[in-house]
């Protein structure tokens, strides 16, 4: 492999004891709805001060070894010229590429969902490799119901990361690999599981055709919980059982780490499951965090587009990452 060395010395950067991956990745589309919430206009300066505030906290390497971009925000500068990626980098944290290019409609399906993105692909992540991503993130999704996931959905999803995954190891860039099942719905832990099941098998099977290798990649999945839906919500101690019990059976041992999603839970039960997991002793990979709203949510409230609030909003976020940095550990007391 002509970028071994590179791929090694990435992984070994991002899997530092305790610390995570910060998600700053949200596409035009989706941080507008973040900036709603918070009653400020999608521009892109507002956008590009967010994420400066996010790259200029001071800290946040203590906790954080990476942090996935939106490609906007690989052009943007601080006012002196210094691009946000240089920022990261200072305080080292690797800055990675979100590749993928969105859900569209999976035909002859009941509303399933594929990514797009493929075309041009190696390009891409070639021109973000050269303005300096280490690794990058392609992102697919699974819906229980009634009628899916179904074997298509599976496949082809599947499919799709492993050829994303080879594309980026053989440009010398460490592939997330990323293929989230959604925790709407009122399905049961159980079913949950077993649905996670199949799509890990079919995902690392994909991995293994197509050759990537598993040393040099990492797995970004959901936890095993029940649906927001149903009645009660897993536990911590639920969550950890039944994720544990799955991924032993289907995650190889050569995978360095799993930096779970957070997927719609608050950001306290997101670092109250890790914790969970971490709690029950050393497993055959590192078991982190990739989380986007879970680290931001208090963050960006705090901020509120108002340059004076900058100080807090930081605040914030090093609290959160610091939080689950003790989940890394298990070690999170609560709070």
């Amino acid at each position: 492999m002509a970028y071994h060395d590179d791929l090694v010395n990435t992984i070994e950067h991002l899997t530092q004891a305790g610390k995570g991956i910060l998600a700053a990745d949200e596409s035009t589309g989706t941080i507008a709805k973040r900036f709603d919430s918070i009653n400020i206009e999608n521009s892109e300066d507002n956008r590009r001060d967010y994420r400066l505030l996010l790259s200029t906290t001071e800290g946040l390497g203590d906790f954080i070894s990476g942090v996935i971009l939106y490609e906007e925000t690989f052009s943007h500068q601080d006012a002196t010229g210094k691009p946000i990626t240089e920022l990261f980098l200072e305080q080292g944290i690797f800055p990675g590429i979100k590749v993928d290019k969105g859900l569209v409609h999976l035909s002859n399906t009941e509303s399933e969902q594929t990514t797009q993105g493929m075309d041009g692909l190696k390009e891409r992540v070639e021109k973000f490799r050269d303005m300096g991503a280490r690794f990058a993130k392609w992102r697919n999704v699974f819906r229980i119901s009634d009628f899916s996931p179904s074997l298509v959905a599976v496949k082809t999803n599947a499919e799709l990361l492993a050829r994303y995954a080879s594309v980026c190891q053989e440009a010398g860039i460490v592939p997330i690999v990323e293929p989230e099942l959604l925790i709407d719905g009122d399905h049961s832990i159980e079913h949950a599981a077993e649905t996670s099941e199949v799509i890990l098998h079919e995902v690392f099977k994909a991995l293994f055709l197509h050759q990537v290798a598993l040393e040099a990649i990492i797995l970004k999945p959901s936890m095993v919980t029940s649906g927001k839906a149903h009645a009660p919500f897993s536990t911590p101690e639920e969550v950890a059982e039944y994720t544990l019990s799955v991924f032993r059976n289907h995650v190889p041992a050569a995978v360095p780490s799993i930096n779970f999603l957070s997927g719609g839970q608050t950001p306290e039960e997101s670092v109250q499951n890790l914790n969970a997991m971490n709690r029950l002793g050393p497993q055959p990979w590192m078991l982190s965090f990739s989380y986007g709203r879970a680290l931001q949510d208090q963050c960006l409230k705090a901020w509120g587009g108002k340059a004076e609030n900058v100080s807090a909003a930081q605040e914030a976020l090093l609290d959160a990452a610091k939080a689950n940095s003790q989940a890394v550990c298990g070690e999170y007391q609560g709070g």
